[in-house]
């Protein structure tokens, strides 16, 4: 299992930008795909973004194609989320999340076993 940690949540006007950062430590944090998930008040968590171990193929929600990107720093053990044109609907908790395979399964990890804290994104003016 991986640490994971967010950070670069925050208070953002609609039209705004953000991006989420996920640092992970542990062995082997670059053998693995990373997800970003998402928790609205009173919704189920969702699936936003995926990434593989090595950052060749990237998936994400229909939700957020188009305004959100993932990439990863594999010497930094960084995962990111570059989220642009945010809406009021994309408030939520957002977790990165790691699975035990190098690929993803669409646009969230397989078997996941790791997640972090969360960091908390709001959108509203």
């Amino acid at each position: 299992q991986l640490h994971l940690v967010e950070s670069g949540g925050g208070l953002v006007q609609p039209g705004g930008s953000l991006r989420l950062s996920c640092t992970a430590s542990g062995f082997g944090s670059d053998y693995y795909a990373i997800g970003w998930f998402r928790q609205a008040p009173g919704k189920e968590r969702e699936g936003v973004s995926c990434i593989s171990s090595r950052g060749a193929v990237t998936n994400y929600a229909d939700s957020v194609k188009g305004r959100f990107t993932i990439s990863r720093d594999n010497a930094k053990n960084t995962v990111y989320l570059q989220m642009i044109s945010l809406k009021s609907e994309d408030t939520a908790v957002y977790y990165c999340a790691a699975g035990g395979y190098a690929y993803c399964s669409g646009y969230v990890p397989r078997d996941i076993n790791s997640w972090g804290q969360g960091t908390q994104v709001i959108v509203s003016s």
